[in-house]
């Protein structure tokens, strides 16, 4: 007698659904996006999609964390791979705006947008958290350039790292707005000239 089979096996992309999850959080943000429309976008029922990824909270934080490392991770690979924390605070600068608005994906940042108008504390801290972890990390390479003698020994690193990341996020937010790359880029350039010059 032949045994069932345990459950069907899925009929859908698991790894291409989470990446169409992605952009429309992206697109829309946590709370703006329901049910149905990831089922819409997905392509799937509520049973299947409550099945392979939880429930919808549950979908944006895998969603969130695909979103970093797939799409959102240039500020990591600054900071690993410049040696000085002005190299990457250039670096991101410059990808920035190239970033925020690539051809076929949404406009912005989902790290920067992706808890607007959320009343999910949750998912707010979640963010909050990523956020501001991206700002701890280039206060660690703007101390160790202060520690190396290239920033003046009186640099404010947190205020100089919440500078940046504050630039950064406006970018994003003016790509959402429409905002053309011509001007992003030279509003990122002109952020660049308040960096404290090198000894």
């Amino acid at each position: 007698m032949a045994t069932a089979a345990r459950g069907r096996p899925r009929s859908f992309d698991r790894d291409a659904a989470l990446d169409k999850a992605v952009r429309l959080f992206w697109r829309r943000g946590y709370e703006a996006t329901s049910m149905r429309d990831l089922t819409t976008e997905l392509g799937i029922g509520a049973p299947s999609l409550y099945h392979a990824f939880g429930d919808k909270q549950q979908l944006f934080v895998e969603a969130l964390r695909r979103y970093d490392t797939r799409y959102g991770d240039f500020i990591d690979r600054a900071l690993a791979e410049e040696p000085t924390a002005r190299d990457a605070a250039a670096r991101v600068l410059r990808e920035g705006p190239a970033r925020y608005t690539r051809r076929g994906l949404p406009a912005g940042c989902l790290v920067v947008s992706g808890d607007a108008n959320t009343s999910n504390a949750e998912v707010h801290e979640l963010l909050r958290r990523l956020r501001n972890a991206k700002c701890a990390a280039f206060a660690v390479k703007i101390r160790a350039d202060v520690a190396a003698g290239r920033l003046p020994a009186d640099t404010d690193t947190t205020a100089l790292a919440r500078y940046l990341l504050t630039t950064l996020n406006g970018l994003a937010q003016a790509a959402r707005d429409g905002v053309p790359r011509t001007q992003l880029d030279h509003v990122a350039a002109l952020a660049l000239h308040a960096w404290p010059a090198h000894r």
